[in-house]
């Protein structure tokens, strides 16, 4: 296999397709390979559809003819093992459902397949998508490509492994609470959560929480993710939440626009407490956007601490979420994994705090809107810690040398449920490698449906961290 094609992003193994610079057969065996070699130490990918190599001649024929069938011709893709994909199992991580195979696609993997895409494999996630880690019943444990015995996050952990170690260029994964965020921060990839309704959730599961979840890529580049959102987005006539919104023209190479963005900027604040190595990765990202020409300015958010996310999601998840579930695992129970086990005893809400939390939530979108009227997008950390080991009870986090604070491990996602919260665009991009070797994202997040200037900011941090990219050392 050849490292220029299986560390390629998406938007330039498509160019060199339809240059025939590159075959797709060439293409696709070069990731199937890969994942041969690379898989059996991740776990990442966990169900194959036959006829792939089919596929791909077929896609290399239409080339030598002249035709081409999208923007992904010919090109890889990957989907998470909770969206549908017609005659493939999609267990969604729980043996309740381990030989459940859907009759027909999700929208966001059709409309892939119909960009040309050649879909090669599913990948791994917690049981039914509620977990901050991979691992399942099914399939067992999903391994961090940069370090075997760290998480690669969840619940699109999976996705996340495979995209970083050259199994696949590109993959669908969702959101609810970091999902796809914090395993592309922990991954060194980058990870796309639109706006909410942009992109339709049919197909997904599973189908409760749904005015908090998304659907969106984990990729190799800001590019990638520009092109995924642009293929996916749009409403298809069956989520009620999916909006006929346009999606806005992204300018060439998706260069910052005259006279900069105005960015605000917060590396703890109502996160806190922070590992100071992504304290400083983020204020070396706001050095490097007011370098660039944004007006850049310090932001305080300590009222946020008034409408704690981890509070409110953990209120409104658990009691909407037992009520979804509970007839599904009803004399069911001892077969769901541990992780889902503990989440099930926790405590549901009284009512009044649900309706507090309900509250609170509204309370929080409107401080954001109102710090979008001065801003066009806000910098701040993914998350608190780089990947973190597996089942950690505790995360031991340095706030200055001397000072080290503990948190649970839920404080994973303090950074992300708010802008699930809120359904905010939020971008996740690779900007730092910690003492550990491991990789440090920071997170983008911009106005409803203002995505462009997300990935603006993205792909400008993007092009001067490139030279110092490095790979898994897989």
């Amino acid at each position: 296999m050849s490292e220029d094609i299986i560390y390629a992003d998406a938007t330039t193994l498509a160019r060199r397709i339809r240059e025939r610079e590159l075959s797709p057969v060439e293409v696709t065996q070069a990731h199937l390979e890969r994942i041969e070699a690379v898989n059996p130490k991740l776990n990442a990918l966990i169900a194959f559809p036959d006829g792939v190599m089919e596929r791909a001649r077929q896609a290399e024929d239409a080339i030598m003819r002249g035709e081409t069938w999208g923007p992904l011709h010919g090109v890889p893709f990957t989907v998470k093992d909770c969206v549908d994909t017609a005659g493939v199992v999609t267990t969604r991580g729980s043996r309740l459902f381990e030989n459940h195979i859907p009759d027909s696609d999700a929208t966001v993997v059709k409309r892939l397949k119909d960009a040309g895409g050649i879909f090669i494999a599913k990948s791994n996630m917690p049981e039914f998508a509620l977990w901050w880690e991979t691992d399942n019943l099914v399939y067992g444990r999903t391994e961090n490509p940069w370090m075997i015995g760290r998480t690669p996050g969840g619940s699109s952990g999976g996705e996340a492994a495979a995209v970083a170690s050259g199994m696949s260029p590109l993959g669908i994964g969702s959101d609810v609470g970091g999902s796809i965020r914090e395993p592309a921060n922990y991954c060194g990839i980058v990870g796309l959560k639109a706006t909410h309704g942009r992109i339709p959730l049919t197909g997904h599961w599973p189908e409760t929480l749904l005015r908090f979840m998304h659907v969106g890529p984990i990729v190799r580049s800001v590019g990638d993710a520009a092109l995924a959102l642009s293929l996916m987005a749009g409403p298809d006539g069956l989520d009620h939440y999916a909006l006929p919104v346009p999606l806005p023209g992204l300018p060439p190479a998706l260069s910052l626009p005259d006279g900069g963005l105005r960015v605000a900027w917060c590396a703890q604040g109502p996160f806190a407490p922070v590992h100071r190595e992504v304290q400083d990765t983020v204020a070396a990202a706001a050095i490097t956007l007011a370098e660039l020409g944004c007006d850049v300015e310090q932001v305080d958010l300590a009222g946020w601490q008034d409408w704690p996310g981890q509070q409110i999601s953990a209120r409104i998840f658990a009691a909407e979420g037992s009520r979804y579930l509970d007839p599904i695992i009803e004399g069911r129970r001892d077969l769901l994994a541990p992780s889902m086990q503990r989440r099930l005893n926790i405590p549901l809400p009284e009512y009044g705090e649900y309706l507090e939390a309900m509250e609170q939530v509204e309370l929080l979108r409107a401080s954001l809107a109102a710090l979008f009227t001065r801003f066009d997008v806000l910098l701040l950390p993914t998350g608190p810690v780089v990947a973190h080991p597996h089942d950690a009870r505790r995360h031991e986090i340095a706030r200055a040398p001397d000072m080290v604070d503990t948190a649970p491990p839920r404080h994973a996602l303090t950074c992300t449920v708010p802008f699930d919260l809120t359904g905010s665009p939020a971008l996740s991009v690779p900007f730092g490698i910690g003492e550990w070797g491991l990789p440090i994202g920071v997170q983008l997040v911009g106005r409803h449906f203002e995505e462009t200037a997300v990935l603006q900011a993205g792909a400008a941090l993007e092009q001067l961290y490139a030279p110092n990219r490095r790979r898994p050392p897989l």
